[in-house]
């Protein structure tokens, strides 16, 4: 099995923040924001899991501080490469299980 396969399925959590962060580096609220819109997973992240969540992608090396700061606050997070081939493969992965569910729906008379 690939290396990214290991970290599969993952969790709605942390899909949206990989996904947040596939394009561009944000800081956590942004990150926040992003996963509650429908095209980015539409879950709420509370600050607990939110940062919890980052702490264990930064510890499997999928995310990375960037070391920016616009506030004394707030840490920037970006996708790291490895990060990058997680998501791909989830990706793929939710797309055949996906294609195999329109197929079986459709095949039974029901609509996808």
């Amino acid at each position: 099995s690939q290396p990214s396969e290991r970290h599969l399925p993952l969790t709605p959590a942390v899909f949206a923040i990989l996904l947040a962060l596939a394009d561009g580096e944000k800081h956590g609220y942004a990150i926040m924001k992003e996963a509650a819109l429908p095209e980015g997973g539409a879950i709420n992240l509370g600050p607990g899991t939110l940062y919890g969540t980052i702490d264990r992608l930064i510890r499997d090396a999928l995310v990375e501080e960037t070391g920016l700061s616009d506030d004394a606050r707030r840490r920037y997070y970006r996708i790291t490469s490895q990060g990058e081939r997680v998501l791909a493969a989830e990706t793929a992965r939710l797309e055949s299980s996906l294609r195999s569910a329109r197929a079986r729906t459709v095949a039974h008379g029901a609509r996808a």
